[in-house]
């Protein structure tokens, strides 16, 4: 009973290979558009083959359902399913899918095929989420003309517009002042009444311009990620969706894994690096002046009567003032490092953790056991030959 098995194994194995073999043989050229295989309209074949064909198949999984409702009775044995689209022919399946579409006569000479009506490079029916994303980066907007979303375009143009505006208006009243603090500064850093208050206007005109330059950058950044998000033309999984939303905005990622509670780690972690960063380069700007100058103090003694001008009268030497001011550039270039890495951690971890979404968790313990037939070169025979033989997988 064994050796009959093992037989019919043999023969369900030999017949599988013929008929991949023989369609394969069928196939012609082949392109590949959004996931399916389709030919050209004007190269179908006629009605009668695609009957034709219909009828093997049929005859050859008759033949196979024969077989293994005979024998194969083992619970622990079980067959893969049979990729019919390895059966059925290229020509077949086109014919199948346009035949009631009216198409043109076939023309045996003519095997070029090609993909489906596409609008262009600028503006394709069938456009990647990566390529989407990076032209609605160069060109505002894009991504929401793409998604056919035509009603968020004077939200969008609106809110950047209006931010634009009026960071462009506040840096040009921040620059006059900038311009008589360093100015006075550079004289000297002595506190008096007229620089405490240049100093007080504009660090109140730099905060609004930073609040204004935000909302600029922060409403673009949304409606990039709003494109990706909406983005529906072409399969995406949610593996890439996630990486491609943390690498366009910090975070973004987390949020649309709905991993909610990492966001504050990641939001918390690059307010931190800017706090240091923006910190050490004060510092750093602050001894740098300071070092200046002392050394030209330090330099032409004669031309500064009432001693040094720096914010510590000579109270320090220059050199100490030197490592200082290296010392918060150092720590200042490192915060910048760190922000960098911090940032591929974070796309690090939507990918992982889109992965995992989707990972199997559950008891289900089970064995596969199923014929295997591969091909060998054999030189003795001057070619390759069939070997036969079984694959087991164990799920756990």
């Amino acid at each position: 009973m064994a050796r009959i098995r093992f037989r019919l194994l043999l023969a369900i194995a030999a017949l599988f290979v013929w008929s991949s073999a023989a369609a394969q043989l069928r196939r012609g050229a082949r392109t590949v558009v959004s996931g399916g295989v389709i030919a050209r309209t004007d190269s179908l074949p006629s009605q009668q083959a695609v009957n034709a064909a219909d009828s093997a198949f049929a005859a050859e999984v008759a033949a196979l359902d024969s077989l293994l409702t005979a024998e194969f009775r083992a619970d622990s044995l079980r067959l893969n399913e049979l990729r019919t689209d390895d059966i059925f022919t290229l020509d077949s399946l086109a014919a199948a899918r346009f035949a009631d579409k009216g198409t043109p006569a076939a023309d045996p000479a003519d095997t070029t095929l090609h993909a489906p009506y596409r609008k262009g490079w600028f503006m394709s029916d069938s456009m990647s989420l990566s390529k989407v994303c990076w032209m609605s980066t160069v060109v505002p907007g894009y991504g929401q003309i793409y998604n056919k979303q035509y009603w968020k375009l004077p939200v969008l143009y609106g809110t950047v517009g209006a931010g634009l505006t009026l960071f462009i208006r506040e840096n040009n009243r921040y620059r006059p002042l900038k311009r008589q603090y360093d100015a006075l500064t550079d004289q000297g850093l002595s506190r008096t009444p007229e620089l405490n208050a240049l100093q007080t206007q504009m660090i109140r005109s730099n905060t609004r311009r930073q609040v204004y330059l935000g909302i600029t950058v922060a409403s673009y950044v949304y409606f990039i990620g709003d494109a990706a998000v909406n983005y529906s033309t072409n399969d995406v999984s949610r593996v890439k969706k996630a990486t491609t939303l943390a690498c366009i905005f910090p975070g973004a990622g987390q949020v649309y894994n709905r991993s909610y509670w990492k966001v504050p780690f990641v939001v918390g972690g690059f307010a931190s690096m800017i706090y240091c960063i923006d910190w050490n380069n004060r510092g750093y700007q602050r001894f740098k002046k300071a070092y200046n100058l002392l050394s030209a103090y330090e330099a032409h003694p004669e031309e500064f009567p009432n001693g040094p001008t720096d914010e510590f009268h000579g109270r320090y030497s220059a050199s100490f003032i030197q490592n200082l001011r290296n010392n918060y550039r150092r720590n200042r270039d490192l915060c910048i490092i760190l922000t960098g890495a911090l940032y591929v951690l974070q796309i690090i971890d939507a990918h992982v953790d889109a992965h995992l979404k989707d990972y199997d968790i559950s008891d289900d313990l089970s064995m596969n056991l199923e014929p295997s037939v591969d091909y060998t070169y054999v030189p003795s025979a001057g070619g390759n030959r069939p070997v036969f033989g079984f694959n087991m997988s164990l799920k756990f």
